[in-house]
């Protein structure tokens, strides 16, 4: 009997083009390689929450594959929809979502950003279903998500109630009864991007059955191997910084060390509501650029062409998608020794962990100086990014945890083909 594709359910409060960051993308990069390995996915995202947090429609394009349906969420209460959900923990005017899943005879159900969905969604679905739940945020220990404390620091001892009213969130006092547990108890396992956030939710008293498996990148489309083997960097060196300009990104701490170094350049991809501060504390410096959002094609050449990517970020990262980015491109990171962001640079040998000011600086002369330490962090990165971030391997470790729970809900007794098969299979096809 040979094994056959599975249908899974996506369930995310954003997915692309209506999204902000690297959660969107993870699920479109997951549903879309599940699709080309023979699965059946379809996406449930929430259009109301994005249009209350953005205000208007996203631009930009991202082409499904065939076996990839998407189903926008939306209602006559328009954004009543996710600020009922954010204070009550429930699904409120999205009862199509509880009556697809529960008609739609999934095997894989896949939780994602829920925050502006519901926890009460974690019990929709057939019994039979296997349920996993991807902690691409803090946000089931932390009602602000990130683990930053009234908007200044990170946070080491809690004060939800009044962080959230600084913050300008109306506070949850749901989270104060027993519901998310209660919901929680549903799912067969949580999928912790990093070491790091795996050991966060444990220690915060969450009892739950939650394993590391960090991000991914898609493989390389035609030609793109043949840039990152004779991609070029400038004559002058420049460091790159890409993200959200946003305060607990860090950016304001490297600014002024580029104010002083006129012999470096710093180029900013990204926008952000930090944006204007950021660009009033550059103002006057040449060697400071800021591009705004940039394309995927224009990004790749960024990452090629930089001497390094510097990653500053002062929060609690829950992976650092923008370091294996750059490691697929042949390029070195610096990354501040915070969160999720050492683990990958130790897991790789791709670059430097700096502490303060100083060492960032060092990092960056050494980089821009020695051609040959660049190149050598460069590979060290790539072969870790192929063997540790790549499509084949992700997928691989995701479908075997699959096959790890279908034993366990059917009893060691029975007979289960391996769905992970179907990777191996389809390779050649991809």
């Amino acid at each position: 009997m040979e094994p056959k594709g599975l249908k899974f359910a996506m369930v995310s409060t954003f997915y692309p083009p209506y999204s902000f960051g690297g959660d969107g993308m993870h699920i479109y990069r997951l549903s879309n390689e599940l699709a080309k390995r023979g699965h059946t996915v379809d996406v449930f995202h929430c259009e109301d929450a994005y249009l209350l947090m953005n205000g208007a429609r996203p631009g930009g394009k991202f082409p499904n594959e065939h076996g990839v349906r998407v189903v926008g969420l939306k209602s006559s209460a328009g954004p009543l929809s996710p600020l009922a959900t954010q204070q009550t923990g429930r699904p409120f005017f999205k009862k199509a979502l509880k009556t697809a899943l529960d008609g739609g005879d999934y095997d894989v159900i896949h939780f994602n950003n829920m925050s502006l969905i519901g926890i009460s969604a974690l019990s929709y679905g057939s019994p039979d279903a296997i349920r996993l739940y991807t902690t691409h945020e803090h946000w089931l220990i932390c009602p602000m998500h990130v683990l930053w404390k009234f908007n200044r620091e990170v946070c080491t001892e809690k004060s939800c109630l009044s962080c959230q009213v600084r913050g300008k969130r109306p506070p949850q006092l749901w989270r104060y009864g027993n519901l998310m547990q209660q919901h929680l108890e549903k799912v067969d396992r949580f999928l912790s991007p990093s070491r790091f956030t795996l050991r966060k939710h444990l220690e915060d008293g969450l009892d739950i059955p939650i394993v590391h498996m960090p991000y991914f990148l898609p493989p390389y489309a035609d030609g793109d191997m043949q840039a990152v083997e004779s991609g070029s960097r400038t004559d002058k060196p420049f460091f790159l910084f890409v993200g959200r300009l946003e305060k607990i990104k860090g950016l304001q701490n490297v600014i002024p060390i580029f104010r002083r170094r006129g012999d470096l350049e710093l180029v900013i991809a990204g926008d952000g509501e930090y944006g204007d501060e950021l660009k009033d504390l550059a103002s006057g410096s040449k060697n400071i650029r800021f591009l705004g959002r940039v394309d995927q094609a224009k990004l790749k050449d960024l990452y090629s062409g930089a001497s390094a990517v510097i990653v500053p970020s002062i929060c609690y990262e829950t992976f650092g998608i923008i370091i294996i980015e750059a490691y697929s491109r042949k390029t070195p990171v610096i990354v501040n020794d915070l969160g999720a962001l050492p683990e990958v640079v130790e897991d790789s040998g791709g670059g430097f962990i700096f502490r303060s000011e100083e060492e960032l600086e060092s990092a960056m002369d050494k980089l821009a100086s020695d051609t040959a330490l660049r190149r050598d962090l460069g590979e060290n990165g790539y072969r870790a990014y192929r063997k540790y971030w790549d499509a084949d391997a992700h997928l691989e470790r995701y479908l075997a945890l699959i096959d790890e729970v279908r034993k366990e809900k059917a009893g060691k007794d029975e007979e289960i083909i391996p769905v992970s098969r179907v990777v191996k299979e389809s390779r050649q096809a991809v």
